[in-house]
């Protein structure tokens, strides 16, 4: 079983991996600062339906704990990290573009831009060198 210890792969986490992860970081703060604007919504009693309200809260933090435990996984060298990110940047630049109507034309630029650099950071060849290990996908571990 290998872990983030691994001889074969490098000590020191790739660039290319820096900076999406860094970009990950700063999307799981969007969606927890709209998980505790959601929950802020509902304590002054501004939603019409509080249920759907702080299910959505729920939904978004949700989302940002799924991020970090991904990002800290790829840092980590464990290749489980990929899957939840990488479909979270799919999903997120899907639903960027899906509201381009809605959302200024240069948020929905900026988005799209956001998911395909992390793409590209995760799946570059150092990162996927660096974040190969196979350990158990606790984000305890």
């Amino acid at each position: 079983m290998s872990n983030s210890t691994d001889a074969s792969r490098p000590a020191v986490v790739p660039a290319p991996l820096r900076g999406a992860l860094l970009v990950v970081v700063v999307e799981a703060a969007g969606l927890l600062g709209l998980a505790v604007a959601f929950l802020l919504d509902v304590l002054r009693g501004l939603v019409l339906d509080v249920g759907t309200t702080v299910a959505m809260a729920v939904f978004f933090l949700g989302l940002a704990v799924v991020l970090i435990a991904g990002g800290r996984a790829l840092w980590r060298g464990r290749r489980w990290g990929r899957g939840p990110v990488i479909t979270w940047q799919l999903l997120q630049a899907v639903m960027a573009i899906a509201v381009t109507g809605v959302l200024p034309v240069s948020l929905v630029v900026l988005l799209v831009l956001m998911s395909a650099g992390v793409i590209a950071g995760i799946l570059w060849p150092s990162s996927r060198e660096y974040a190969s290990g196979t350990g158990s996908p606790s984000v305890l571990a």
